[in-house]
């Protein structure tokens, strides 16, 4: 399948400040590494989205929060009355120069992604995945929902059912409450179990359109395959879509600061690709990550999956000199594995997959008309 990296300069800029989980070099990472190892280029020149217009943004998001983050950019600030009710301004959503029109680009990125998925050509939109933002208000660093965007596009260009999976280790809370009464989307979110945003039971099913499978901490591979084989493809391929928009992120992998799952790279590669395999469209977008060493090698590996492209045993000198050259307050020095510098491809974290993984995946078949757990091969 054709596949096209979508990309803009305002994603190459940390944007967040200080001490944020995001003032970290994440999409310009990406791309620095996937050119040092030939993965985009002349083969695979990258596309720049535009930002969305506000009558665009408006399709979605409250007019008055969208001017509200206009304001408080131009302002520097957001007034206590925009903080109290938009929930910007704050710790966990700052203002900041340029949030604006990255936040606008992140969902212009999406809505280029949907069109090129109609078209046959699957597209990566790493500076997408903002799965929190609320219709009006800002949520868990997300200020505009670029993933309903992608949704909403397939469905105007006659896409009959869009199922929208969300690897992120945090619940897709905001694309699931976006299309709670939409028939024609089924939203599903594989998601640390006790972790903010705190939602996302198993038994939250939103009327019958939306699936959470929350994991517990410490996710191996082994867990997450039978997760994907049991639950995940059932599910998918009883809804039966004819566009998949996947929120794939990088805070579920070993060593991420903001999760205590444990999944390697190429499981969640084998995971997309899988579902990539289910329907004619599909739009693969960022999410959530805050260890720029293993998001970069995630990302960027991903994209060579999904291009059919070599991944070395051991990194060239350019690509080892990106990775070499990223730090993170985050991440301890002593907590930072050695690999991280001279692969692209985890070792596997296979292990015991516990009872309550089991438990899980036996309510989630329980508890809807698809059984069926057809091999899959991980890759």
């Amino acid at each position: 399948m054709e596949a096209r990296f979508i990309t803009a300069p305002i994603f190459r800029e940390t944007g967040y400040r200080g001490d944020h989980p995001l003032a970290i070099p994440r999409v310009g990472t990406v791309e620095r590494l996937a050119a040092a190892l030939g993965w985009i280029g002349p083969c695979h020149p990258p596309l720049e989205a535009p930002p969305a217009s506000r009558a665009e943004l408006a399709r979605f998001h409250a007019r008055d929060y969208i001017d509200a983050i206009r304001r408080a950019e131009a302002a520097g600030r957001a007034s206590r009355a925009d903080r109290d009710r938009y929930h910007i301004g704050t710790l966990e959503n700052p203002i900041f120069p340029g949030l604006y029109r990255r936040a606008a680009t992140s969902v212009g990125g999406a809505v280029m992604a949907a069109r090129l998925a109609h078209d046959g050509i699957l597209a990566f939109h790493t500076g997408g995945g903002t799965h929190h933002g609320r219709r009006d208000r800002a949520s868990g660093f997300c200020f505009f929902n670029d993933p309903v965007f992608a949704i909403l596009a397939l469905l105007d260009l006659g896409r009959a059912r869009v199922l929208y999976v969300d690897f992120d280790a945090h619940h897709g809370d905001g694309v699931e409450a976006a299309f709670a009464d939409e028939p024609r989307v089924m939203t599903l979110s594989v998601h640390e179990a006790g972790r903010w945003p705190f939602t996302g039971t198993q038994s939250e099913r939103r009327g019958g359109n939306a699936r959470n499978l929350p994991v517990p901490p410490g996710l191996n591979d082994t867990e997450f395959d039978r997760i994907v084989a049991g639950a995940v493809l059932p599910l998918a391929r009883e809804f039966a879509p004819d566009a998949v928009v996947v929120t794939v992120g990088a805070d579920a992998l070993g060593g991420d600061p903001l999760s205590s799952l444990a999944l390697s790279n190429t499981c969640l590669w084998a995971a997309v690709e899988a579902l990539a395999r289910l329907a004619p469209a599909t739009v693969v977008l960022g999410g959530g990550g805050y260890n720029p060493w293993t998001l970069a090698r995630a990302w960027a590996g991903l994209w060579a999956r999904l291009t059919g492209q070599d991944i070395p045993d051991r990194l060239p000198e350019a690509a080892r000199a990106v990775l070499d050259g990223l730090d993170c307050d985050l991440v301890d020095e002593d907590e930072r594995d050695p690999a991280w510098l001279t692969t692209i491809a985890d070792r596997r974290n296979d292990g015991p997959v516990r009872e309550e993984t089991e438990a899980l995946i036996a309510a989630v078949q329980a508890a809807g008309p698809a059984q069926e757990a057809n091999a899959w091969a991980t890759g």
